[in-house]
């Protein structure tokens, strides 16, 4: 199982000379394993970039999996910029969660039209399935997923993914408890208890947690306390606030005082599980 960062900002893509190691695009990661089709975990800027590096490496054709968190923009505006739609060959099928006024697929489509985007999804040649999902268990080819919903504001889901042995869990968003507690709720714990990696929102130190508790993030100081408490292998500190610097995320994992491995995910990192 190969894990690839393409974009590890929350809130907003960020660009400039403070956060060029660690990079400026929004939430996307892929997980592809041998012999099945790859499965993109949000599809924020970072998708885009996913999609030029395939080009690349396989050509315009692509046939592959999406799951999405959620609807906030920073996790789904690469969609319309993903280059292989333009291949008539192409198809991406994305699951999201089911909205409280409609469908995922109607909620996406309203984005990608005029007046907020110059062309609709049914005009590119490369053709897009969306799909509703929820708690629930499916298989992707012989890879197992779990998604569960998490809390976070609006509908929001967390993943499970696993294949020969192998685990990660994608918990971008989370609303960590405004009580100051660390508890952690049951469906992130499902997600999370044993995995290999953990991919766990890190938006906000202590001290910016005090003025946006109810924004839906979560402190480093959580995610460690998160991890640890189910037992992970490593976690992957992301959402990272566009206001972070690369300095101030060079210290993340040496001030996370834990005997994890700890650190924080940047653009291009690729790991094998």
């Amino acid at each position: 199982m190969r894990i690839t960062f393409h974009g590890v900002r929350g809130s907003t893509p960020c660009h400039g000379p403070d956060t060029a190691k660690y990079g400026g695009n929004t939430a996307c990661v892929s997980v592809e394993v041998d012999g099945e089709e790859p499965i993109l975990c949000d599809l924020g800027t970072g998708f885009r970039y996913f999609g030029r590096s395939w080009w690349e490496r396989h050509g315009s054709t692509f046939c592959g999996t999406a799951l999405v968190t959620h609807l906030h923009w920073d996790h789904i505006m690469g969609l319309p910029f993903f280059s292989p739609l333009i291949s008539a060959n192409s198809h991406l099928t994305v699951y999201g969660p089911r909205q409280e006024d409609g469908s995922f697929e109607d909620a996406v489509r309203r984005v990608v039209q005029p007046p907020t985007f110059p062309v609709t999804l049914d005009e590119f040649p490369g053709s897009v399935t969306l799909l509703d999902i929820g708690d629930e268990s499916m298989m992707v080819g012989d890879v197992r997923v779990l998604s569960r919903f998490v809390p976070h504001i609006g509908p929001t889901l967390g993943f499970r993914i696993e294949h020969a042995g192998r685990s990660v869990a994608y918990v971008s968003d989370h609303q960590q408890p405004v009580d100051g507690s660390f508890s952690v709720p049951p469906s992130v714990r499902e997600l999370a208890e044993g995995v290999d990696l953990l991919i766990h929102d890190a938006q906000y130190t202590t001290p910016e947690f005090a003025h946006k508790a109810h924004w839906g993030h979560s402190t480093q100081e959580y995610a460690v306390a998160l991890a640890a408490s189910c037992g992970v292998g490593r976690l992957a500190m992301f959402h990272h606030d566009p206001e972070r610097t690369d300095a101030e995320l060079d210290c993340v994992a040496s001030c996370a005082g834990s005997t994890l491995e700890v650190f924080a995910a940047r653009e291009g990192l690729v790991l094998e599980l």
